[in-house]
């Protein structure tokens, strides 16, 4: 019988000044860990359990600080982020990179052990130049967010005193998260494929999860990445079975060369899926309108019910905006999903067309993978197109 040894490390890039400065003029001490330096972003936090090196990876979290409510981090380490699948895919990571601007934690694990230990959490800042701070009361500043809503925030790490004042001023100019242009930075900058099948998907890269790459591969077919801004000729060159836009960051009606694209998705009854971004894209390119939360809906169990079997499912969410329900009656969609908890659109499909958009994350890293067969459902979608040809 062999034996499994298990990696054990400690952090380093610990005990500095740290200072997360709010815009309603909270000040919260803490220890800095992880690379020294300044940032400036919205502050949201996310409620899972498990799985920060996905999230910490997610573009979705591109311009912001995260809170993560779950008390004690760290104490697993972080994947090599070198790992890919067969496909090229990084196996462990959502992206290329850490995404969010800084971290925010109750408590970070000083030792970290696990068996496919690479690096600690501190360490894999540092390397990334990004900044955290633990010893946060993570729970009185959720109930802040809730109750007041996300808002712009400097998270400061140093390996000297602070300069309050300084920050504060620095804060009250900088550029607000709902101004901000994303795509430039998450979007990849030229096409690339995974796999060697001849029937494939593209994906326009608003801010794409590998995870949501793995799952198309895991359908059967061959994936296409194209940046956000692709036209629709060039799309349609590539002769897909199907389309889908990611996730991503900010404001969905910041990207409007993907709505137009989307509507001519619609129009062409090209099989299409939304996820998140994605779902908002599709919304205003169908008639529907968009809004930004108060709070974000972000962690691994979030209740949406299917209206088609009054089903409820588990779904992991990362968003600030949302379709507006009121919008969809004079739309060109049908309502499909809806949150449990604050009736929110967490779903849409096309009333005559092969359109569909979830707001969730049906790929889940991290979270429930109960609905993984949103897949399947754009796979049926994209069947259904062969059947019809032949």
């Amino acid at each position: 019988m062999s034996r499994v040894t298990i990696t054990t490390k400690k952090a380093k890039h610990v005990n500095k000044f740290g200072k997360l400065i709010l815009d309603d003029g909270t000040v919260l001490n803490g220890m800095g860990f992880g690379f020294s330096k300044t940032v400036f972003g919205e502050i949201v936090f996310n409620t899972g359990m498990v799985g920060y090196p996905e999230t910490l990876t997610d573009p979705s979290y591109n311009g912001q600080i995260l809170t993560l409510t779950y008390p004690l981090i760290g104490n697993y380490g972080v994947p090599d982020p070198e790992i890919k699948d067969n496909d090229g895919i990084s196996k462990f990571f959502e992206s290329d990179k850490i995404q969010v601007r800084g971290l925010v934690i109750h408590e970070l694990s000083l030792v970290a052990s696990h068996w496919n230990l690479s690096l600690t959490l501190d360490e894999w800042l540092y390397n990334e130049k990004i900044p955290g701070i633990s010893g946060i009361d993570t729970r009185e500043l959720t109930k802040k967010l809730r109750t007041k809503g996300v808002m712009m925030a400097a998270l400061v790490v140093s390996d000297k005193e602070i300069d309050e004042k300084k920050i504060e001023k620095q804060l009250s100019d900088a550029q607000n998260y709902n101004s901000e242009e994303f795509m430039d930075d998450v979007s990849t900058h030229k096409d690339e494929v995974f796999g060697k099948e001849q029937d494939s998907v593209v994906v326009i890269d608003t801010g794409v999860k590998n995870a949501i790459l793995r799952n198309i591969r895991n359908i059967g077919y061959k994936v296409i990445k194209v940046p956000w801004n692709t036209s629709i000729e060039k799309i349609l060159s590539y002769n897909p079975k199907g389309v889908v836009i990611s996730n991503g960051p900010g404001d969905p009606q910041k990207c409007p060369d993907t709505v137009k694209t989307a509507k001519s998705l619609i129009e062409k009854n090209i099989p299409t899926l939304g996820i998140c971004l994605g779902a908002q894209i599709i919304g205003l390119a169908g008639g529907a309108d968009t809004y930004k939360l108060k709070y974000g809906h972000r962690g691994q169990n979030k209740p949406c019910v299917n209206l088609e079997n009054d089903q409820v499912y588990v779904t992991s969410q990362n968003h600030g905006y949302c379709i507006n329900p009121d919008s969809i009656k004079n739309s060109e969609f049908d309502l499909w999903f809806t949150n449990a908890d604050d009736k929110t659109v967490e779903g849409i499909k096309h009333k005559k067309q092969k359109c569909i958009a979830v707001q969730f994350h049906p790929e889940a890293s991290p979270g429930p993978n109960d609905c993984k067969f949103v897949f399947e459902k754009l796979k049926n979608l994209m069947e259904e197109e062969k059947s019809a040809k032949k």
